[in-house]
């Protein structure tokens, strides 16, 4: 009886743990799947973009706003946060999604300079430097700022970059703008901002910011004011 009552408990074990490794294969599967298809369509739009930036030189000034390349980085850093999320930052297969999204961010934001300065047009571009390490605490934090930034200001391009990848394109970036290493930092239209900020004191330090918010708040202002009728 004390032999059956072993066996019993190891096969008890035994279906425990096969079940679990089961599923735990299972959900790895339907993760590196995820993964993959968010590679795919990365690798995809940087091809597509090569496209993009010839058509859109013949573009009208007034659809500079409505490049699809937009909304495509959108849905694609959506679904990029979500990989990482499940995943190690280290793991190679998001390391390399975020090279392909740093390159057609990169690309977006040289063809959104063409475009813009062929149309006269003075944008805001904020360049968003983090660090996915333990020495930037407040990083996560800036960038629900600039989340919530861009959803008052919907017409500014905001591009994020790992200050620490080994991506050669990001690297220029970072040269290029003489980015120092005290993150979080901003380069917005060329000026660096280091250090946490909160929605208003970026609307306060950085003037084309400045611009945008009086513009918002008089527009604001006239929706409120009630409508008048003249006295017949």
């Amino acid at each position: 009886m004390s032999n059956k009552k072993y066996i019993f408990a190891f096969l008890i074990t035994a279906a425990i743990f096969v079940t679990a490794l089961y599923v735990s294969n299972t959900l790895n599967k339907k993760k590196l799947d995820e993964v993959r298809l968010v590679e795919d369509r990365l690798s995809l739009n940087i091809l597509s973009s090569e496209t993009q930036s010839a058509l859109l030189q013949e573009t009208s000034c007034k659809d500079v706003n409505n490049t699809f390349l937009t909304y495509e980085l959108a849905d694609l850093g959506n679904k990029l946060s979500y990989a990482a999320s499940q995943n190690s930052s280290d793991n190679a297969q998001i390391v390399t999604l975020k090279h392909y999204y740093s390159l057609l961010q990169i690309k977006d934001y040289l063809l959104m300079k063409n475009i813009t300065a062929k149309c006269g047009i003075k944008p805001t571009f904020l360049l968003y430097f983090y660090s996915d390490k333990s020495g930037c605490p407040d990083c996560e934090k800036m960038g629900y700022v600039l989340d919530a930034l861009h959803e008052k200001y919907p017409g500014i391009r905001i591009y994020s970059f790992d200050y620490n990848s080994d991506e050669p394109a990001v690297k220029s970036l970072i040269s290029i703008y003489h980015v120092d290493n005290k993150l979080p930092a901003v380069i917005a239209n060329s000026d660096p901002y280091y250090g946490f900020k909160t929605v208003n004191e970026l609307e306060t330090k950085i003037p084309s910011l400045t611009r945008l918010k009086i513009e918002f708040d008089k527009a604001r202002a006239a929706s409120s004011t009630p409508a008048t009728t003249t006295p017949q």
